[in-house]
């Protein structure tokens, strides 16, 4: 054999070997579904075992990662949203095929949209010109995410060319609607940051929706909170210690538990080069607590308090994006040309700021979700809810109960450990090695030998 052909069959053969091996159980635990994960450790394959999860808005219980030496062993316990295991096979299937042999991390795009990415600094009405902009220029919004923190904004939006029915072909239409469109984002200041550009379609892979959104926020540094910004909560308790003797950097997170949490974190500290070594994620009642221990992708902790304290903001931040604050409305309308202008125009016109927003279209009908306060931020009054309503459509347009407020704890410093920070870190080699210990047997519990949630 020569050694070209020997030397691919052997890639092929490694390959194999190092598949992905996905284990889901629903007999083991009473009150949820047990997804074992383990492969061949390469960087981001947490984060891909946990976009997967978070696709299908699962809720993840409890969780136990270990990621040391060659191999990455993976335990979540996960129900969907009304707190039930899954047995639903589509679900059952997706997760199978998103982690087995021949997953793809990535989100596969359609070549036939064009992508618009857009940052800039938010103010009450933007987004109806943004839309406006969109239906002067003949693009038909197909899907869209907007996401505001900080009074920063970002959004993905999906278009296509009214008159062809695909993504716009034409350079000189392409550059025209990003300047108009950076003209709306910068608005009367012309030092402001914004950005509007056509992000690249054509390759099979595209960066994860939720995932870009967290990079464009990171890169528009949203986690530097302006200092006249009013906050209606406390921010999430996040603490950071290095374990000195282990060469560990110790990540905990305390925040009320919701959907796509864990990736949220994990997202963050993937992008910021981090790789998550050991972790246990656990739940009690609506609170949930995480545990990560880190390095750099160089196998170096964390080495300064700039560091440290930035890695706390931006998990803060990430944390915060997802809060859906102001009325939930949802649009459900047959879809037309400017229809998204319309509504967003009516929102601006009686005083309403949308805070997030969710766009899709099937079928030829709109299918849109809204996160709207008053234009300074607070509770939008039932009355004005009503008005626009009466505008849009009472049959089209309906409230719906928005989740549970965010209502995070007040930064503490290990508030569970009886030491103090600087003893956990100077002092902390038989603290760090309990916590340790601790974590590594109850991963070596779980992989394989589970008997019970608890």
């Amino acid at each position: 054999m020569e050694w070209p052909a020997f030397l691919d069959e052997y890639e092929k053969l490694v390959r194999r070997m190092n598949t992905p091996r996905v284990v889901i159980d629903n007999e083991v635990c009473a009150t949820a579904t047990l997804i074992k994960v383990d492969s061949a450790r390469k960087h981001g394959i947490l984060l891909e075992a946990v976009q997967a999860l978070a696709d299908l808005n699962l809720f993840i219980k409890k969780a136990y990662i270990s990621s040391d030496g060659r191999w990455f062993m993976d335990v979540f316990h996960v129900t969907d949203q009304f707190g039930e295991k899954l047995t639903d096979e589509r679900d059952i299937s997706y997760i199978q095929q998103s982690l087995g042999a021949g997953s793809d991390s990535e989100t596969r795009c359609s070549e036939d949209l064009t992508v618009l990415e857009l940052t800039g600094t938010d103010r009450p009405g933007l987004l109806s010109e943004v839309f406006a902009v969109l239906a002067d220029m003949q693009c038909d919004v197909v899907e869209a995410k907007v996401w505001t923190h900080n009074g920063r904004i970002a959004s993905l939006i999906h278009v296509k060319d009214e008159g062809s029915g695909s993504r716009i072909e034409d350079p000189q239409k392409i550059q025209l609607i990003e300047a108009r469109l950076r003209n709306v984002l910068r608005g009367d200041g012309d030092d402001v940051q914004a950005s509007a550009r056509t992000a690249p379609v054509l390759s099979t892979n595209a960066t994860h929706a939720d995932r870009r959104l967290h990079q464009m926020m990171f890169a528009f540094r949203d986690y530097e909170r302006p200092a006249a910004a009013e906050t209606s909560h406390s921010p999430p308790s996040v603490s950071v210690q290095n374990w000195v003797d282990r060469g560990y950097s110790i990540v905990n997170v305390q925040c009320r538990d919701r959907p796509k949490l864990l990736f949220d974190v994990v997202c963050t500290l993937t992008d910021m080069e981090y790789v998550v070594f050991h972790g246990t994620i656990d739940t009690d009642g609506d609170r949930a607590s995480q545990e990560f221990y880190i390095r750099h992708a160089d196998g170096s902790p964390i080495s300064s308090e700039a560091e440290r304290q930035r890695v706390i903001l931006c998990l803060q931040a990430a944390i915060e994006r997802r809060a859906s604050e102001g009325v939930r409305l949802e649009l459900c309308a047959v879809d037309r040309r400017g229809l998204l202008s319309e509504v967003t125009r009516t929102f601006r016109e009686n005083g309403l700021s949308v805070t997030r927003a969710e766009v899709s279209t099937k079928g030829g009908t709109a299918c849109n979700v809204f996160y709207v306060t008053d234009a300074a931020g607070h509770a939008a009054d039932p009355k004005t809810i009503e008005a626009v309503r009466q505008r849009v459509g009472l049959g089209c347009l309906t409230v719906k109960d928005p989740p549970a407020p965010l209502l995070y704890r007040k930064s503490s410093s290990w508030s569970s450990s009886s030491s103090g920070p600087k003893d956990r870190e100077e002092g902390g080699g038989a603290a760090g090695l309990f916590y340790l210990g601790s974590l590594v047997r109850r991963n070596l519990y779980n992989l394989g030998l589970v008997r019970s949630c608890t």
